[in-house]
């Protein structure tokens, strides 16, 4: 290889190793420490986690479709066309629609969607500088006193695992807004069947519910992470001990 950029890959391992260590050492007890205070202010009344929000944002009320604008029943707002031919208006289009009553979204509950996608792609994005750090740590394969290298996979094995969680909570809004899109669909077309008022309500009331659990589970995963490695540091940073073991 060549010597400047040998040089230079040096350099940026040792900014990995500096950015990783940050991490374990700083950044992670200090998202345990803000997820907690996050956790422990949902029981105030105020917050927007509160079981009682939930009833507040949940509009069960089946609208009729918006009056036409003009008397060749044109709809009464028009999609502007973007520069790159996406619809610059979110409304959906009930021109065409096969029953275009309306049913609201839950509002309250997209901000706290928005809060859940933030944290898991914080999450991800924290664990793919410690994962960086601990693989280029990885000394090089051969046999004898791989104890520490053993240790290293497993935490690299458990920063995945909590990758893949962090994964599967950022998709609880497209699960949320599927799940509640075919309740309302059914709303709209039974309006006189109560258990679908119900059922919505049900619906929203959980979703806080699971909200709040959500942060408690990524609380959890920084914990589990910052024990693991802060136990095993010495054998992460040194995996192998460099003294010649005895076989006889």
């Amino acid at each position: 290889m060549d010597k400047q950029l040998a040089s230079r890959l040096e350099v940026f391992q040792k900014q990995a190793a500096i950015a990783g260590e940050e991490v374990v050492f700083k950044t992670f007890p200090t998202k345990i420490l803000e997820l907690q205070q996050l956790i422990e202010s949902t029981a105030i009344p105020g917050s927007p986690y509160h079981h009682d929000q939930a009833a507040a944002g949940t509009d069960t009320t089946v609208y009729p479709p918006p009056a036409p604008s003009n008397l060749n029943g044109e709809p009464q707002i028009k999609k502007r066309k973007m520069a790159d031919g996406t619809s610059g208006d979110p409304t959906n289009d009930t021109q065409h629609a096969r029953l275009p009553s309306l049913v609201l979204a839950n509002k309250r509950m997209a901000t706290l969607h928005a809060t859940l996608k933030r944290e898991c792609e914080e999450l991800v994005s924290l664990t793919d500088q410690v994962k960086l750090w601990i693989s280029l740590t990885m000394p090089k394969i051969e046999g004898g006193d791989n104890f520490g290298v053993q240790i290293q996979e497993e935490v690299v094995a458990e920063l995945l695992r909590s990758q893949d969680s962090a994964f599967n909570l950022r998709d609880a809004a497209r699960n949320d807004y599927l799940a509640r899109a075919k309740i309302c669909s059914k709303l709209i077309k039974y309006p006189n069947v109560e258990d679908y008022t119900m059922a919505l309500r049900e619906h929203d009331d959980n979703q806080f519910y699971l909200s709040r659990q959500h942060l408690i589970d990524l609380r959890n995963i920084y914990a589990v992470l910052t024990d693991l490695i802060h136990k095993n540091i010495a054998k992460i940073r040194a995996p192998r001990s460099g003294n010649s073991v005895a076989l006889y």
